[in-house]
C-alpha cells in the first residue's frame, strides 16, 4: 500500500500492507537534508518503487529508480497530472503496458472501428450495409477491448484516482451505455433510435494520438464563458428586432417571413448569416421603401458590430489562454525535472547527477537513443563542465534531449578538399547560385511562366483542355527549372540544398513538372492531373517580400495545428451526422416539400418544350441525411451557410418546426469552432510577426542549434561504452572519427546538435522577461506547499519510527 503525501510531489516511502516501511538496500540512493537539517533515519532517498523485502541487488534498485524518474519526465512532457503517477510496482507494470505504441494503436484502432460502424449501421451506405448481428457483434468486440483498456488504466491509476479523472470517468459512462445498447440490438435483431452513437467520438478523443484534439476542445470550453456572454447579447437584440419586425410587417399578407413571431425569429436568425438577404426584405420593401432601414440597422448591429465584437473577445480570451497554457506546461515540466533529479542525485554525490545515472535514466526514457547521443546530450546539458549534472543544468533537459548530433564539417563548402581546378569550378557555381542576380533572374522566369500559363489557359476552349502534343513553352521553362536545380545542388551540395524548405519545394514542383511532361509525351492520360500542378511554381514569388515570407512561414507552422482543428470539426460533424440520420433519414426526396416556401428547390419534373422533353430538377433533395457520407456533405454546406435555410425549411416541412433547433444549434456550434480557428490563425500570425520584430537573428530560421566540443579522450571513452554495449555501427563510426582526428593532428571535434523549432521555443524567447518571475513565483508556491505538508509528513515518519525529510528541491 503506497502512501501519498501530496499529489504534486514524488512519493518517497513504500509501505507494505502490514504498514511497515520497505527500504531499498541501496546505500547509494541520494539523500538531502531539509531546511531543519533533519533526515529520515535509514531512508536514504528510498524510491516509492523500491522492491519489497529488501533482497534485490543494487542494480535492480537503481533500475527501478531510473524507471520512476523516466516516468516523471514523460509526465512532464505529456502534461500528465502527477496525481496519476503510479503508486506501486503493480501500478508501474500497468502504466508501462498502457504507455507503449502497441497499446496506443489498439486504442486508435478500436475507436476508429466504432466510428466506422456508422457506415454499415442503418441508415447505412448501400454498398457497405451489414446484417444487424454482424455489426452488433463487431461493436461488442470493440467495446470489450475498450473495457480491457480501462481495466489497465484502473490498475495503473487505482480506483480513487480513476474516479477523479473526469475524462476517463466520462468514457466509462459512455462505454456502459453503448454496451447496453449493443446487447439490446443483438438480442432484438433490430435497430432502434440510437442517438447515443453520437458520443462515440469520445473514444477517439481519449486515445494517445488525439492530444492536440483534446487541447482544442479544452480551449473551446475555456473560451465559452465570454462567447456565451456576447451570444446572449446577440440573441437579445435578435428577439427585440423579431418582435419589432412582427408588428411592422405581419399586416402584409404577401410577406411570409414575418407573419408569425416564430417565423420572424427564424428568418432574422437566417438573416444573421446573410443567406436569405435581400429576399427577406423584398416583400416589405415593395410596399414601403423606408422599411429597408429596419434591415440596415439590424445587420449593422448584429452582423457588423456584435459578430466582430464576438471575434475580438474570443481572440483576447484565446490569447490569454495560450499564454497561461504555456506557463502551466513550462512549470509542469520544471516540477517533473525536480522530481526526477531528486530521485537520481545519490548520497555520495548529492550535488548532481553522474553520467552513469543519467545513462540509466535515458535507457528508460529514450531506449532507442544511441550511446554516443546519450553522452553528447549529457555533455550539452552540463554547462558547468563538471562530472556532475547540476539541477540548474538539468532544467534544460527537454530542450536538449531532442537534438540530433552530427560532426560539424571543418571546411566551409563540400568541395573545399577537391583539386584546385575543380574547386574553382564549383566555387564559381556556388557564387552564381547564391548571388542576388541569379535569384532575381529565376524570379523573372517564374513571373513570365505565370503570365504565359494565364494567357495559354485563357485561350483554351471547353472540352479537352489537355493538349495531346507537348507545348514548347512547357519544355523551355522546365529546362530552365531543371538547370537551376542542378546548379544549386552542385554549388551548395546535396546536404545543404535539401535542408532548406524552399529548396525542397522547388525540387518537388520541378519533379512533378517533369512527371507531367512524361505523362504528355507518352500519352499517359490517367496522370494528366500532374500537369495542373505547374502553377505551383508561382508560389516562389512570395519569397521576394518579407511579409509574404512571414505569412507562408506562419501557414506552414500552422499546418499541424490546423489538421488537429480540422479533426476537431470532423468530430462535431460526426456527432451531428448521427443525430441527423436518426431523426431526418429518408425525409428529403424529389418533390418532397410541396407545402413549404422552398418547393422549387426540391422539384423534379419533366417539361415538354416543342418536341423536346426537358427535366427541371431542383438538386436540393440530394442534401439529405440518408447515410453518413451524405450527412457530412450536407453539414459542410450548412457550415458554408449559403442557402442553408433551404435545407432547414425542407426538413422542417417534412418533420416538425422543432427541427429548426437542430440546424440553429449546429450553426452556433460551428460558429464557435470556426471563431476559435480564426482566433488561432490571428494569434499565430501576430505572435510570429512580434517574434520576427523582436528577434532579428537569421540563424534562428534554421531551427534550434547547439555546438559542443568533444576532445579525443572523450571519444575514446564513448568507444569503450559502445564496446560494452556491443554497438557495432557506432563503434565503426567512432573509430573513423578518432582516426580522422589522428591523421589531421587534431585534438577535438566540434559537434552540432540540431532540431526543428517549435512554438514552445518561440514562446521561451517571447516571454523570457516574465519566465524568471514565473519561476520565482513557482518556487515560493512550492515552499508554501511543503510547509503545509510538513506536519502530516512528520506525523507519518514519527508513526513509522522515522524522522521527516524535505520534499522538494528549489
Amino acid at each position: 500500500m503506497a502512501v501519498r503525501l501530496q499529489d504534486d510531489v514524488p512519493l518517497i516511502l513504500t509501505l507494505e500492507e502490514n504498514g511497515s516501511c520497505t527500504l531499498t538496500p541501496n546505500e547509494d540512493l541520494g539523500d538531502e537534508p531539509d531546511e531543519s537539517g533533519e533526515n529520515c533515519d535509514g531512508a536514504s532517498d528510498v524510491s516509492m518503487l523500491s522492491p519489497a523485502g529488501g533482497d534485490c541487488g543494487l542494480q535492480h534498485s537503481w533500475d527501478i529508480t531510473y524507471q520512476e524518474a523516466a516516468i516523471y519526465l514523460q509526465e512532464g512532457e505529456n502534461n500528465d497530472k502527477f496525481f496519476t503517477h503510479p503508486k506501486d510496482a503493480k501500478a508501474v507494470a500497468a502504466y508501462l503496458f498502457a504507455h507503449n505504441h502497441l497499446f496506443y494503436l489498439m486504442e486508435l484502432t478500436t475507436s476508429l472501428l466504432l466510428l466506422f460502424l456508422s457506415l454499415c449501421e442503418a441508415p447505412a451506405v448501400p454498398p457497405l450495409r451489414l446484417d444487424i448481428y454482424v455489426h452488433a457483434t463487431m461493436e461488442l468486440f470493440a467495446l470489450v477491448v475498450v473495457v480491457f483498456e480501462l481495466a489497465m488504466k484502473m490498475r495503473w491509476l487505482g480506483c480513487h484516482t480513476f474516479i477523479r479523472h473526469r475524462r476517463t470517468l466520462g468514457k466509462t459512462f459512455v462505454l456502459l451505455v453503448q454496451f447496453i445498447e449493443a446487447i439490446v440490438v443483438l438480442v432484438r435483431q433490430t435497430s432502434h433510435v440510437r442517438v447515443t452513437r453520437a458520443l462515440r467520438p469520445i473514444f477517439l478523443v481519449d486515445c494517445h494520438y488525439s492530444r492536440a484534439v483534446r487541447r482544442n476542445l479544452r480551449q473551446i470550453f475555456q473560451s465559452l464563458p465570454p462567447f456565451i456572454d456576447i451570444l446572449l447579447l446577440l440573441l437579445f437584440f435578435m428577439v427585440i428586432f423579431a418582435i419589432l419586425g412582427f408588428y411592422l410587417f405581419s399586416p402584409n399578407p404577401a410577406d411570409p417571413y414575418f407573419n408569425t413571431l416564430e417565423n420572424s425569429l427564424v428568418n432574422l436568425f437566417v438573416l444573421l448569416t446573410t443567406a436569405n438577404y435581400p429576399d427577406v426584405m423584398m416583400p416589405s420593401y415593395s410596399r414601403n421603401r423606408w422599411s429597408c432601414i429596419f434591415f440596415i440597422v439590424y445587420l449593422s448591429i448584429e452582423l457588423y458590430f456584435i459578430m466582430n465584437l464576438l471575434l475580438a473577445v474570443v481572440f483576447d480570451t484565446f490569447n490569454d489562454i495560450e499564454k497561461k497554457k504555456f506557463k502551466s506546461l513550462l512549470l509542469h515540466k520544471r516540477t517533473a525535472i525536480q522530481h526526477a533529479y531528486r530521485l537520481l542525485a545519490s548520497k555520495q554525490r548529492p550535488a548532481g547527477i553522474s553520467y552513469r545515472h543519467f545513462e540509466g535514466l535515458m535507457q528508460f526514457y529514450k531506449p532507442r537513443m544511441s550511446t554516443k547521443e546519450r553522452y553528447f546530450t549529457f555533455k550539452a546539458m552540463n554547462q558547468s563542465n563538471t562530472q556532475l549534472l547540476r539541477l540548474k543544468d538539468f532544467y534544460n533537459f527537454y530542450e536538449v534531449v531532442g537534438l540530433k548530433w552530427k560532426a560539424r564539417r571543418s571546411h566551409e563548402h563540400w568541395f573545399d578538399e577537391l583539386s584546385h581546378t575543380t574547386f574553382l569550378i564549383f566555387k564559381g557555381i556556388n557564387m552564381l547560385v547564391t548571388s542576388r542576380i541569379f535569384q532575381f533572374c529565376i524570379y523573372a522566369v517564374v513571373a513570365v511562366n505565370g503570365i504565359w500559363i494565364l494567357v495559354e489557359t485563357f485561350m483554351l476552349q471547353g472540352g479537352n483542355i489537355i493538349s495531346q502534343n507537348v507545348p514548347w513553352s512547357y519544355i523551355v521553362f522546365l529546362t530552365i527549372y531543371g538547370v537551376e536545380v542542378l546548379l544549386k545542388i552542385t554549388g551548395l551540395g546535396p546536404l545543404e540544398y535539401f535542408t532548406s524548405g524552399w529548396n525542397l519545394f522547388d525540387f518537388s514542383v520541378t519533379l512533378f513538372a517533369f512527371l507531367g511532361l512524361m505523362a504528355l509525351a507518352f500519352n499517359m492520360e490517367p496522370f494528366y492531373f500532374i500537369v495542373v500542378l505547374r502553377p505551383l511554381q508561382l508560389l516562389r514569388l512570395f519569397k521576394l517580400k518579407k511579409r509574404y515570407r512571414n505569412v507562408l512561414d506562419t501557414m506552414f507552422e500552422l499546418l499541424p495545428r490546423m489538421a488537429s482543428l480540422g479533426l476537431t470539426l470532423l468530430i462535431f460533424y460526426y456527432s451531428f451526422s448521427i443525430i441527423g440520420m436518426e431523426f431526418f433519414s429518408g425525409v428529403l426526396y424529389p418533390n418532397c416539400c410541396n407545402t413549404s416556401t422552398v418547393t422549387e428547390s426540391y422539384r423534379w419534373r419533366n417539361v415538354s418544350i416543342g418536341n423536346k422533353t426537358i427535366v427541371e430538377e431542383g438538386y436540393y433533395y440530394l442534401n439529405n441525411f440518408n447515410n453518413i457520407f451524405n450527412s457530412f456533405v450536407t453539414l459542410f454546406e450548412l457550415t458554408v451557410v449559403n442557402n442553408w435555410y433551404i435545407i432547414m425549411e425542407g426538413v422542417t416541412s417534412q418533420t416538425s418546426h422543432w427541427a429548426r433547433l437542430y440546424f440553429m444549434i449546429f450553426y452556433i456550434v460551428t460558429m464557435v469552432v470556426m471563431t476559435i480557428i480564426v482566433a488561432f490563425i490571428l494569434d499565430a500570425f501576430v505572435f510570429h510577426m512580434n517574434y520576427s520584430r523582436k528577434n532579428q537573428d537569421p540563424e534562428d530560421e534554421k531551427g534550434i542549434t547547439l555546438e559542443k566540443e568533444i576532445v579525443k579522450e572523450e571519444l575514446v571513452l564513448i568507444l569503450e561504452l559502445c564496446k560494452r554495449d556491443a554497438k557495432t555501427c557506432e563503434i565503426a563510426e567512432l573509430q573513423k572519427m578518432i582516426s580522422h582526428l589522428q591523421s589531421n593532428g587534431q585534438t577535438s571535434v566540434l559537434l552540432l546538435g540540431r532540431r526543428s523549432r517549435t512554438k514552445s521555443d518561440l514562446s521561451m524567447k517571447m516571454y523570457q522577461e516574465e519566465i524568471q518571475e514565473w519561476y520565482e513565483e513557482h518556487a515560493q508556491k512550492q515552499v508554501e506547499q511543503d510547509a503545509e505538508g510538513l506536519v502530516p509528513s512528520r506525523k507519518l515518519c514519527q508513526r513509522l519510527g522515522l524522522r521527516p525529510r524535505s520534499q522538494t528541491i528549489n
